[in-house]
């Protein structure tokens, strides 16, 4: 059976330029597909591709198995849902805005009228409907756009980063909205973020696009803890990337010689093999060099360095140690205070052997 979108052999480009090449790609039914990667990526090129429109410069989109044609993209388009960075809310009132997209598709008043008054309490604008589009908030904009699309019914729903230009607060509740929407009508749909957290929250499998490539698919556990390369995981946030070589392999134990250090890692690689090691900075543990360290801690890595730079992230603190090569942790700020840790102070980090992830070079 095909996927209900599938993508094959796809190369687009704009003003000449190839910025988008994607041998396959697909969505089953249901699924919601998170877009990452950083600005430039293609990912709005594939989004506006998708949407029918970008024309390809060669390869296919497939909808249920059937390629998209030309002669056939008015009847694609009707079956597709479509939200971008901007609102795009026309000059009218909130309800007209949300009704529009039902009139251009010729439905019936009093079929448009109960359709526009379910998705505008679904996305809690119903007390909007009679104000002026553009006397509305960014926060309400993007949820009248939404609001939009879903009163389509669309097979299909593409979202090219309809958060980006919003304040945190906003974002966040819209986000926490979205995806209780998206889990219930389970509309399969393909969402472009560049933001970590959105793809993790909302992509039932998260795709990679680095400099006009796809570079890894699949779930979002299988990307953001197993990159497929160290581009990738250097972009999905691991910020600590130490080239080495095996030094032993067996019963899915490895030892791993990197700067000097020899840390143990869970996998497969042969003795021998170039390899980076890959940590992710919420993985590390920091003790202050004269504390002892709770006997049940499993941890098998220890390294001893001292703290070069610490920033505040949010609730968080990001503690670079110099063990010899730079280490970045993620501890919290009461972690930090209790260890009254400051640039210069003598530290241990530690870490699982789980907690390591082995890529070849």
């Amino acid at each position: 059976m095909s996927p209900f979108l599938e993508v094959n052999d796809l190369v687009m480009q704009r003003s000449g330029i190839q910025v988008l090449e994607i041998s396959h790609l697909a969505v089953e039914k249901g699924q919601t597909l998170a877009v990452i990667g950083p600005n430039g990526a293609g990912k709005s090129t594939l989004l506006l591709g998708l949407a029918g429109l970008l024309t390809p410069t060669s390869g296919e989109i497939c909808l249920q198995g059937q390629a998209i044609q030309l002669k056939d993209l008015l009847a694609y388009r009707r079956r597709i849902g479509l939200v971008l960075q901007d609102a795009l809310l026309l000059d009218t009132s909130v309800y007209n805005n949300l009704a529009s997209g039902l009139r251009f598709r010729g439905l019936p008043k009093a079929e448009i009228k109960p359709r526009v008054s379910l998705w505008a309490s679904r996305l809690g604008i119903d007390h909007l409907l009679s104000r002026p589009a553009r006397q509305i908030s960014g926060g309400e904009a993007q949820r009248a756009s939404l609001a939009r699309a879903f009163a389509l019914q669309p097979e299909l729903l593409l979202l090219d980063e309809p958060f980006s230009a919003l304040d945190a607060p906003t974002r966040t509740r819209l986000l926490s909205d979205l995806q209780a929407l998206l889990e219930d009508t389970r509309i399969t749909t393909v969402f472009i973020t560049h933001d970590l957290d959105e793809a993790l929250m909302l992509g039932d499998q998260v795709a990679v696009l680095l400099g006009g490539r796809l570079r890894q698919v699949g779930t979002s556990e299988e990307v953001f803890a197993t990159p497929s390369d160290s581009d990738v995981a250097a972009f999905v946030g691991v910020e600590t990337i130490i080239p080495g070589q095996v030094l032993s392999s067996q019963d899915g134990q490895v030892r791993v010689e990197a700067q000097g250090n020899q840390f143990a890692a869970i996998g497969e690689a042969a003795p021998g093999r170039p390899v980076y090691l890959c940590l992710r900075p919420e993985d590390i543990t920091l003790w202050l060099k004269e504390e002892a360290k709770p006997a049940h801690s499993s941890a098998r890595n220890h390294l001893a360095g001292r703290v070069s730079r610490l920033s505040q992230q949010g609730p968080l603190v990001r503690v670079v140690v110099d063990c010899g090569f730079l280490l970045t942790a993620l501890i919290t700020r009461t972690s930090a205070h209790e260890m009254d840790l400051a640039e210069g102070s003598l530290v241990e980090a530690t870490f699982k052997a789980s907690a390591v992830h082995l890529i070849g070079r």
